[in-house]
């Protein structure tokens, strides 16, 4: 049986709930924050990540979750959680079943596709993460360390020590 606590790709399942979370007590103004080089403010950048990740799996299912975001609209933070969450759980059957062979719209491998959601998300909760750190506040650990923690996978010896980084 497959150990799915244990699997690399299960990990945007767990960060995504972490940063919004972390957002959820946000002031208007921390959430219209931006700064240079990120996608935008953290509500732009917190919707673009749930409609990305919604537009994979309608690629591939042609399904939505029940209540999807409407572009371009902020519809808080809980009604992100949700899609975010629906969004985890057909992400994930998806990349614990996708083989080189399965192709997404006749054009490319849902493995290349899993390789893009899992980049992307990675890319913009980094820049939410770097626009809350220069509004002085603490982002929420979402490293592949505090995954293996969380998960149980990761056991520090009295040799070794994680790297940095």
């Amino acid at each position: 049986m497959h150990d799915v606590g244990a699997d690399p790709r299960v990990r945007p399942v767990h960060a995504h709930p972490k940063l919004l979370n972390a957002c959820q007590n946000l002031s208007e103004e921390h959430l219209d924050a931006n700064i240079p080089g990120t996608f935008g403010s953290i509500r732009d950048t917190l919707l673009h990540i749930v409609g990305a990740e919604i537009s994979y799996v309608q690629r591939v299912t042609g399904q939505l979750p029940g209540e999807p975001p409407e572009e371009g609209t902020f519809p808080g933070i809980e009604a992100l959680k949700r899609a975010a969450e629906w969004c985890g759980r057909e992400l994930l059957q998806l990349a614990l079943n996708a083989t080189p062979t399965d192709i997404v719209e006749q054009s490319y491998p849902l493995t290349c596709l899993m390789t893009q959601v899992i980049n992307h998300a990675t890319e913009h909760r980094a820049q939410i993460a770097t626009i809350l750190t220069q509004q002085g506040i603490e982002p929420p650990d979402m490293s592949g360390w505090a995954y293996m923690d969380a998960m149980g996978i990761f056991e520090e010896t009295e040799d070794s020590a994680p790297p940095a980084g």
